[in-house]
């Protein structure tokens, strides 16, 4: 008969180790059973006879009168060693005795009151997490079979030979457990051999028996392999997320993301952008589908640096993909996945043409999430997993790349804008500037400006060359502090300041002084003080005297290449930027040979060493200057030569002149004293040299405009007078007096007796005006010759 638990039997069982004592109404120990001797190591004849609280713990009643019920609870004794032993306590008082009958046991199942087998045995059991017991000389005593599967049945060498860190073992760990208790929780360890590259997470605790003592290690071990690293790739993935968007250029932004994704998160990655994007020109904002998407792919990275022919290659357009409801989950950016490869053959509609150019061979999972911002979606990334290793993404995945497609929506974003305010700059700027070649009786010349590249936004250098009185060029190149848009517009105020004011006919260190007072006007309007400043360098060029008169706010002085090769750099006093104001320009003359070649240019053209860049653009201009050359050729080997030409780092512009001359035939000179009489021999002489010139048709006209202009100045200004003829294209007439007052031109009534002598000049001639000199004024005529257009 098999016996149960309420049979006399089993009762007598649950005693088995349970300590006894009796003890007195003097609370003296009467007797002490051979378990109690077992469980705290007094003997009864230690015993017998003492007080039962000097073997209780602190704090705690005499058993003998304590009002305690009569069930279990707990209680701490005190051991023969000294140390205190956790016990449940159960005191008995017989009815009509004033003594008591104290049982104890260690707490938990070992006496039934409590019951932890259960969870022993379902840890045993269980198959996933990996449980050996070991003894107090590490040896296993027992394993589940998930540690067998983990061991690969090497059994106790695998485990001792697990290394934790560079310096510890898990033998090493396991021996510390053992010897002070104190437990091991979750510590990573890997197998230490080249042919397995598991990493595991060890968990070690001391076991001891029911008085306390120790008598093994219960170990529990888990392989993280794969979450492991899972979590390094997503980390480096989030690391790596930083360096997206550094460059505002919406390609560069796109190979960075590719960079960040393999092999963070796959073995292949692309990113495809809308063409619009690629133009710089905003997305609709409407979902079309993608059998309406114009894509190209315009950045791929491949886990082993080659990426497959078959699929789409960088720079081709993508295939048109069929529409499907998960494709419409991208219009407000969500990711779709594909953790099977037939899944992704059912999104392709089994087009084998399709399959082939989308679908990497060995696919295992594909994962792809759209490039989405502010309603817009800028492109689409794709990921892949290959190889028979490989496992399916997942959603945390799905959620990464969906981060990191946030952080490069955002740079895309902004580098679209810096596409667009860098195109308009560039478009605005280029149309403030004059024709890149002109040709003229003083020069011919060529204008070569480069915006800035890479991220920085184009910058205010200008160049400018345009006619003055007298057949004279005006040669000028400037450089506004800053970049883009302000920029430009303050570059298209200042150059229109330089025009108005060389009409004027100012001489170049006058002209700089009024530019400066408008840059320091620029400055005070300005809303951020000290944004508004420039440099220039302004020079005039006379073809009859072939003197160049230059002068220079804060800007690198010319170069002139003469005919034969040699290059000098004239002794030119630079001043200060403009706008620092109180300071003076000087000017600098230089009288130059015809066919030289003077070339002004921007401080980008130098770079950041500027001694050495001159001494380079120096050489250059040496090499590159032959006589004869074209000009345009010159610029494009100078400036090619240029260490950042494809993307500098600063504007480049660089303005060619190549000097000619006036023939001395064709320029003739007379003076004449303060006396009425001189008029008429002023008209004498300019008539019998157009006759000599052969300017016939000329005459009448030409012997008014001097009789009124000689006439004014004797009348107003005195002598000495000065009469000059000059023959190119047009026919110069120019008459100087030592006065400095400005000629007015009014309209005279019918009852005036004079003042039509400068609107009678204005209506016989195509150009007119005065300008000032070291010793009074001229005034000049301009009158179109037949034949010359």
């Amino acid at each position: 008969m098999t016996p149960t638990a309420d049979s006399p039997r089993d009762s007598l069982a649950a005693l088995d180790g349970v300590a006894a004592a009796l003890v007195d109404e003097r609370d003296r120990v009467t007797w002490w059973s051979r378990a109690a001797n077992e469980l705290l190591g007094w003997s009864a004849d230690e015993v017998v006879g003492r007080a039962a609280r000097d073997l209780l713990g602190p704090h705690a009643p005499s058993p003998a009168r304590t009002d305690a019920p009569d069930r279990p609870h707990l209680g701490r004794l005190r051991h023969r060693s000294g140390r205190y032993v956790d016990v449940e306590l159960r005191v008995l008082h017989p009815q009509g005795s004033s003594g008591a009958l104290i049982l104890a046991a260690p707490p938990g199942p070992a006496r039934g009151w409590g019951d932890d087998s259960a969870l022993a045995s379902a840890l045993v059991k269980q198959d996933r997490l990996g449980v050996a017991l070991l003894n107090l000389d590490l040896r296993l005593v027992r394993t589940n079979p998930a540690f067998q599967r983990l061991s690969r049945r090497e059994g106790e060498k695998w485990l001792h030979a697990l290394v934790c860190d560079d310096e510890l073992t898990a033998d090493g760990v396991l021996a510390e457990v053992a010897r002070s208790g104190t437990p091991v929780v979750a510590v990573e360890c890997h197998t230490g051999r080249e042919d397995d590259d598991r990493l595991l997470s060890l968990t070690c605790l001391r076991l001891g028996d029911p008085l306390g003592e120790p008598v093994g290690v219960a170990v529990a071990v888990v392989e993280i392999t794969e979450r492991l690293r899972a979590q390094h790739r997503l980390a480096a993935a989030y690391r790596g997320a930083v360096g997206i968007g550094g460059s505002l250029d919406v390609v560069n932004s796109a190979q960075d993301l590719t960079e960040v994704l393999v092999p963070a998160l796959g073995d292949l990655a692309s990113v495809d952008l809308r063409e619009d994007v690629l133009e710089g020109r905003d997305p609709p904002m409407s979902y079309v589908g993608p059998t309406q998407e114009q894509l190209r792919r315009v950045a791929v990275k491949s886990a082993d640096g080659t990426w497959p022919a078959p699929l789409v290659q960088v720079g081709e357009q993508l295939p048109r993909i069929p529409d499907r409801p998960e494709f419409q989950r991208t219009a407000v950016g969500q990711e779709s996945i594909a953790s099977t490869p037939d899944m992704a053959r059912t999104f392709l509609a089994h087009d084998p043409v399709l399959l082939a150019k989308m679908m990497p061979e060995g696919m295992r999972s594909s994962l792809g999430c759209p490039i989405y911002h502010r309603g817009r979606i800028l492109g689409y990334v794709l990921v892949w997993r290959t190889g028979p290793s490989a496992v399916a993404f997942d959603d945390g995945d799905g959620q990464v790349l969906k981060d990191l497609c946030a952080r490069s929506a955002l740079a895309l974003d902004n580098a679209l804008r810096y596409t667009r305010e860098h195109q308009t700059a560039v478009v605005l700027q280029h149309s403030l500037l004059p024709a890149a070649a002109t040709v003229s009786t003083a020069a011919e010349t060529t204008g070569t400006y480069l915006p800035t590249g890479g991220s920085v936004s184009v910058g205010g250098d200008w160049f400018d060359a345009f006619p003055l009185s007298s057949l004279r060029v005006a040669l000028v190149v400037g450089d506004v502090i800053g970049h883009g848009l302000q920029a430009t517009a303050t570059m298209a105020r200042l150059r229109t300041a330089v025009q108005t004011l060389a009409d004027l006919d100012l001489p170049p260190d006058e002209l700089l002084s009024r530019l400066d007072d408008l840059v320091q006007r620029m400055e005070a309007e300005a809303d951020v003080p000290d944004t508004v400043g420039a440099s220039c360098l302004f020079a005039v060029y006379d073809p009859v005297t072939r003197v160049c008169q230059m002068a220079g706010a804060g800007h690198p002085p010319p170069a002139f290449v003469l005919p034969d090769g040699a290059v000098e750099v004239p002794d030119l006093v630079t001043g200060p930027t403009l706008g620092v104001g109180d300071n003076p320009f000087e000017v600098c003359s230089v009288t130059v040979p015809p066919g030289t070649v003077i070339a002004l240019y921007s401080d980008g053209l130098l770079g950041h060493d500027l001694e050495a860049g001159t001494s380079k653009l120096h050489a250059d201009l040496a090499e590159a200057c032959a006589p004869g050359r074209p000009l345009d050729e010159i610029a494009a080997q100078v400036v090619g030569r240029h260490p950042s030409a494809e993307q500098p780092a600063d504007d480049i512009t660089l303005l060619l002149a190549r000097t000619r001359a006036v023939a001395v035939e064709n320029t003739v000179v007379w003076e004449y004293p303060a006396d009425p009489a001189a008029v008429h021999d002023a008209r004498a002489d300019a008539t019998a040299q157009l006759e000599a010139w052969g300017l016939q048709e000329q005459l009448f006209t030409t012997e008014l405009i001097v009789s009124e202009l000689v006439t004014n100045a004797i009348r107003y200004a005195g002598g000495p007078i000065d009469l000059r003829l000059i023959l190119d294209r047009v026919l110069v007439c120019e008459v100087s007096d030592p006065s400095n007052s400005q000629p007015r031109l009014r309209r005279a009534v019918s009852t005036d007796e004079g003042g039509r002598g400068l609107f009678l000049v204005a209506q016989l001639t195509s150009r007119w005006g005065s300008r000032y000199g070291p010793r009074g004024k001229t005034i000049w005529t301009e009158q179109e010759l037949a034949g010359t257009g």
